[in-house]
């Protein structure tokens, strides 16, 4: 027989069937997270970077999150747009076309400088004993480019170079993509190209310094190299540093446990939060995509290049 008390006791815990009803169904559609990274760097790299991290937002989410090294950074984009991929850590050129191409993401955290900017560069890396002084000293020279969709690594390159009223294509004697920012300096190092795009924060801090403390980079007589032995021909302006972005159809819940994570990750695990950037960042910031507008304009320009070469 129901009295009043059983009903205020039934309506009390209607939230919180609710609420559980909602868990069981978030865990029956997303048993897993999928975490997708651009290639910055080589495989086994990616994987020790950010495994620890996984493993975090596994604990913290409730739900397994699972690490995808993605071929190329179009794979990021096309796993979101297919909806395999939930969260993505894009470069800025490559989460800009996702968005003209109409994949439903949304950036919800940036990288943040050690000084707290939020922007790095493109540079174009010679060797420092080379004899070449500027882009014009290298016409019918081989270039490495390290993907169609990388900011640092293609799009800022070309945007700079056109200034120059350089068409990569017709001014060097070979134009490459190396698919990855250090395949890019290995093809550099290796003789391979006189001249690669990379990624720069600052002269601490770049993905040669990293590649160099890793003894990635050997001279012809197995010694290492040095930083020394590289040197900036060419410097961009500043670039909206990276984000990472989930698809917008994940439920609102969802969403803000995995934004919740990401902040919390600098003091809940700080080892794992300083392995993704060798200690050098400082904690993620919110962003969103109206950010990255300049960088749309920047792959839009680029393109209207490539259609006035074909």
């Amino acid at each position: 027989m129901l009295n009043r008390r059983n009903i205020v006791v039934a309506l009390a815990s209607m939230p919180a069937l609710g609420a559980a009803r909602a868990a069981v169904d978030r865990k029956s559609k997303y048993p897993e997270l999928v975490f997708a990274v651009i290639p910055a760097e080589n495989a086994s790299g990616v994987v020790d970077r950010f495994t620890p991290f996984m493993n975090y937002l596994t604990k913290e989410i409730g739900t397994k999150v699972t690490l995808r090294i993605a071929n190329d950074y179009a794979a990021v984009i096309e796993g979101q747009r297919a909806g395999n991929i939930h969260i993505g850590y894009y470069g800025p050129a490559s989460f800009a076309r996702a968005l003209v191409t109409g994949v439903q993401a949304e950036a919800f955290a940036i990288d943040v400088n050690h000084d707290g900017s939020k922007g790095y560069y493109s540079v174009l890396y010679v060797k420092a004993d080379a004899p070449y002084k500027s882009l014009a000293d290298l016409k019918g020279k081989n270039l490495a480019l390290v993907d169609p969709n990388s900011t640092s690594g293609n799009n800022m390159p070309r945007f700079v170079m056109n200034e120059q009223h350089i068409d990569p294509e017709s001014y060097f004697g070979k134009v490459v993509f190396a698919g990855s920012h250090e395949n890019s300096v290995l093809a550099l190092a290796q003789g391979t190209v006189d001249i690669c795009a990379d990624w720069w924060n600052n002269e601490n801090d770049s993905n040669l310094t990293r590649m160099l403390s890793k003894g990635m980079l050997k001279n012809a007589d197995g010694s290492p190299m040095k930083k020394e032995d590289f040197r900036i021909l060419v410097k961009s302006p500043m670039i909206i540093n990276s984000p990472y972005a989930y698809l917008a159809d994940m439920p609102a819940d969802l969403k803000a446990s995995v934004r919740q994570a990401f902040f919390d990750a600098p003091v809940k695990d700080k080892s794992a939060f300083d392995r993704l950037s060798d200690g050098k960042n400082q904690p993620w910031q919110p962003i969103a995509n109206g950010d990255y507008d300049k960088i749309v304009e920047l792959i839009k320009f680029v393109d209207t290049l490539r259609k006035k070469r074909s």
